[in-house]
Parts: structure tokens; sequence; C-alpha cells
């Protein structure tokens, strides 16, 4: 994964999109050649195996799934066309407000 997504670089170099990679020698090129189905059940697996290895308190475990989550979450973003500015503009919005208040104004 050396070529995939870093949360801790700014605005566009979020995108981890490898510029005419092959699908058949680049991991991320080919998530994206499968399309945001497959790349969403990823994100999926990986969070349950993330959730088990938090579970089982093993923390190279949850670590290394951490890791694959973040991964796969940050490829299905890109996928979707959200940067990391959208979600960190999301994050402001939010600062300041009580969850429970934040989550019954979603409701109304």
């Amino acid at each position: 994964m050396a070529h995939g997504p870093r949360p801790d670089r700014p605005a566009r170099s979020d995108d981890p999109r490898p510029q005419g990679a092959d699908p058949a020698t680049s991991y991320t090129a080919k998530l994206f050649a499968r399309g945001r189905k497959k790349i969403a059940q990823k994100v999926g697996e990986e969070a349950v195996e993330t959730v088990i290895a938090a579970l089982v308190e093993d923390k190279a475990a949850l670590v290394g799934e951490a890791t694959d989550l973040v991964f796969h979450l940050l490829v299905l973003l890109a996928e979707c066309d959200v940067t990391l500015d959208d979600i960190r503009a999301e994050i402001a919005r939010r600062e300041g407000v009580s969850g429970i208040d934040e989550k019954a104004a979603r409701k109304a």
C-alpha cells in the first residue's frame, strides 16, 4: 500500500487514485477498477475485522485492521469524490454541538 492514501496529506493529495497504474499490479488501481460497490464491501469487511481485533484486545491486530479500514475508507471517499477537507468541514460544523442534539437534528 505504499502508493495508497494518507490521511495526513492536505486536500487533493488525499486522492489515492494511482495515475496510469495497472490493476494487474496495483491493488489500489484494482479496487478503483472494480467500482464503488466492491470498495464499499471492502470497507464493511475491514470494519468488522477492526471490531473483532478490538474485542479480542490484540493491539497489534487492531492497529493493522484499523490501518486497512482507514485505507479502504479513503479509497471509497475518493471514489465518491469526497475529500478530507469535506470531512474536516463537517467535523468543524459539528464542533461544540452535543452528539445527541446533532443526531436529533438529522431526523428533523
